[in-house]
């Protein structure tokens, strides 16, 4: 019988250290997660949506040390808790409302700065165009009365951008230059949609993981918070 209660109470013991050392990683997993929010929001960028949508991926991307760190906090509910602690998990409860409310809310704001970054994407890349294709411009209106050496600079140029021209027979070259002319322009063009489609799904991707982790979040602090009714 004596035995058995000396087991018994070695078995408390022992589940309380337990559970102290469980609770203790908790809180630093909680700390580390204050951590990475001030690095993630630092400096803040507010009213830019590339910045803003960043953000939320860099929080989402970590979301998993403070919902982990809240539910090592809470184990063992209010077993052997002083009136300290007792104060900090009421508080961390509430906190967990807060943070549920937070990643709802960065549902909507997600969706808006996709939109928003997409629309950016599409403005960049038709200015480059654009850019490119006045560059091309300019080199057809200075093939017609350019002497050799331009012609010479302007073969260059095509071979930057992609479009080979032979330049050791100068009777060809103004003829070979402007034939090239139309298939640079097309390839510009298809470059352009070929980066913007490339851009929009990336930017799909990465939204839609965000947002998705985002809603799960969501309801994963709700159900901490509504299970820790104990804690307030």
């Amino acid at each position: 019988m004596n035995r058995s209660v000396d087991e018994l109470l070695r078995f408390s013991a022992d589940q309380l250290r337990s559970i102290s050392r469980i609770r203790l990683i908790g809180y630093g997993l909680l700390l580390l997660a204050l951590f990475d929010f001030f690095q993630a929001v630092i400096p803040p960028q507010f009213m830019n949506a590339a910045w803003e949508l960043q953000t939320m991926g860099a929080l989402m991307e970590r979301i998993p040390v403070p919902l982990l760190g809240l539910g090592l906090v809470f184990f063992g509910e209010d077993y052997n808790r002083s009136g300290l602690e007792s104060l900090v998990v009421k508080v961390l409860s509430w906190l967990s409302l807060l943070l549920a409310i937070l990643c709802f809310l960065l549902v909507p704001l997600g969706i808006v700065d996709s939109v928003r970054v997409n629309n950016q994407n599409t403005q960049e890349i038709a200015a480059q165009a654009d850019r490119q294709l006045a560059q091309l411009e300019q080199i057809e209106q200075q093939v017609g009365g350019g002497s050799q050496a331009d012609l010479q600079n302007l073969a260059t140029e095509l071979n930057r951008l992609g479009l080979p021209v032979d330049t050791t027979n100068p009777e060809q070259l103004r003829g070979e230059v402007l034939a090239r002319i139309p298939q640079a322009r097309e390839q510009v063009q298809q470059q352009a949609r070929q980066l913007q489609s490339n851009r929009r799904l990336a930017l799909l991707e990465s939204s839609t993981k965000w947002i998705l982790a985002a809603i799960i979040s969501a309801v994963l602090f709700l159900m901490i918070w509504r299970g820790t009714a104990w804690a307030r």
